[in-house]
C-alpha cells in the first residue's frame, strides 16, 4: 500500500490529561470512601475515561487518595457492666487431654498392639 503501519490504525480521539482524571477520581473517592485502585479503575470507564491501572495507582499515590480500611471485626464485648464476672475455669498450663504427643496415644491408642489382633499370636 505504501503507507506506514502506524498511520493505518486510529489513535484515541481525546487523551485525558491528568487533571481531568484526578478530578474524576476525587469525585469517585468522595462518594465511595473504600474504593481502591481496582474499583476506581472500573468506575472511570463508566465516565468515559480509559486509563491504565498503573497510571491510576500512580495518581492515587501522588494525590494521597488512599482508601479507608474497612474493619472486618468489631468488638462487641462491653467489659464495663454491672453484671457478675465469673471465674476463668480453663486449665492453666500444658495438658495431655488430646495432644498427639501424649504418652497414652503414642503407646498404641491409634493402633491396637499386635498381640491383640485376631489371627496373630
Amino acid at each position: 500500500m505504501g503507507i506506514a503501519r502506524s498511520t493505518y490504525y486510529d489513535r484515541p480521539e481525546g487523551l485525558a490529561d491528568d487533571t481531568a482524571i484526578v478530578e474524576a477520581m476525587f469525585a469517585i473517592c468522595d462518594e465511595f470512601e473504600f474504593y481502591g485502585y481496582r474499583r476506581i479503575g472500573a468506575a472511570l470507564p463508566q465516565q468515559g475515561i480509559v486509563v491504565n491501572h498503573k497510571k491510576i495507582r500512580r495518581l492515587i499515590r501522588e494525590h494521597d487518595l488512599r482508601p479507608k480500611i474497612r474493619r472486618r471485626f468489631i468488638a462487641t464485648t462491653d467489659s464495663d457492666h454491672d453484671g457478675p464476672i465469673f471465674a476463668n475455669l480453663a486449665p492453666s498450663g500444658p495438658t495431655n487431654f488430646g495432644s498427639a504427643t501424649s504418652p497414652r496415644l503414642l503407646a498404641g491408642a491409634f493402633h491396637p498392639p499386635p498381640s491383640s489382633m485376631p489371627g496373630r499370636g
